[in-house]
């Protein structure tokens, strides 16, 4: 899940403020189904929560049918300067 993780920690490093960090203080992945060997996933990730102190991530992963093969869900601590 470290592709979710990824976009999470991306997604809070676009919106912080001037001169500001983020660390990951918690991330939840629920697995709902596998893909197949060689087959394409989708990660798409939502904002749900972009405060001054934190921030949380969703990241709906999905296969090239569009069943849901996870969910993460992650908390971005916002490190002031």
């Amino acid at each position: 899940m470290a592709l979710a993780d990824t976009l999470g920690a991306v997604g809070t490093f676009q919106n912080l403020p001037e001169g500001a960090g983020t660390t990951t203080i918690d991330s939840s992945t629920k697995f709902i189904r596998a893909a197949r060997v060689g087959s394409v996933v989708t990660a798409e990730c939502t904002a749900f929560h972009r405060g001054r102190t934190t921030m949380v991530w969703q990241t709906l992963i999905t296969t090239e049918d569009g069943k849901t093969c996870a969910v993460v869900t992650q908390t971005q601590l916002v490190l002031a300067s």
